[in-house]
């Protein structure tokens, strides 16, 4: 599902595309604004997202063999709450059994 797609999925409860739209960009920017500001994002049900450092280290070439050095970074993590990975478990075993 991409950005448009879920957009229509909340159509029929919200009422119509623009408010949709704006629905769906605002819960977004919200998270991203938290998240690069270092808060951590917490939704019940669903996970948590937040962001992690990833300490310089040094990585290999893999077709030279050669050391590099790899930058320190922060990056964005999420974390599935619980209720979200019984739901994605039970849909993963319902379409193993469908093959």
């Amino acid at each position: 599902m991409n950005k448009k797609e879920l957009v229509d999925a909340i159509i029929d409860r919200v009422g119509d595309r623009k408010t949709a739209t704006e629905a769906v960009n605002a819960v977004l920017d919200a998270i991203q604004q938290a998240v690069a500001s270092g808060d951590k994002v917490s939704i019940t049900g669903f996970g948590a997202f937040e962001m992690v450092h990833k300490p310089a280290r040094t990585a290999r070439n893999p077709s030279t063999g050669d050391p590099i050095k790899v930058a320190e970074s922060w990056a964005p993590k999420f974390r599935p709450g619980a209720d979200f990975r019984d739901q994605v478990n039970a849909g993963g075993k319902a379409s193993s059994k469908r093959k």
